[in-house]
């Protein structure tokens, strides 16, 4: 059974960066494609930015160009979202999540194609 858990989440200043992680356990990360998706009060839960399983390539949502980055630490089991330059817009819980096989880049977005998920991480961008 594959388990994720989100950590790193607080609140912090518009502007500031913040960096998320995803502990991954019941399997290596390296076989994995994961993905970070968000969730603000009253809205759906949208996509921010993911990495296939082989190469280190971010795969972002164009709300998150040039401000989220994915990377993953093999011999920790866990995956990193680095957040940059963050507006009030970006507060919402932080979910991680993970699926099997190789998925084709353009599927990365959508939240049906993952088997796993964490149970989220708040993030507050308020001054």
């Amino acid at each position: 059974q594959v388990e994720l858990v989100e950590s790193g989440g607080g609140l912090v200043q518009p502007g500031s960066s913040l960096r998320l992680s995803c502990a991954v356990s019941g399997r290596t990360v390296s076989t994995l494609a994961m993905a970070w998706f968000r969730q603000a009060p009253g809205k759906e839960r949208e996509f921010v930015a993911a990495l296939k399983r082989t190469g280190g390539t971010t795969y972002p949502a164009n709300s998150m160009r040039g401000r989220a980055t994915v990377s993953r630490d093999n011999g920790k089991n866990t995956v990193y979202l680095q957040m940059n330059n963050l507006e009030a817009e970006d507060t919402a819980i932080y979910y991680c999540a993970a699926a099997g096989g190789s998925p084709i880049v353009s599927s990365l977005g959508y939240a049906s194609l993952y088997d796993y998920w964490g149970q989220g991480t708040q993030v507050t961008v308020s001054s």
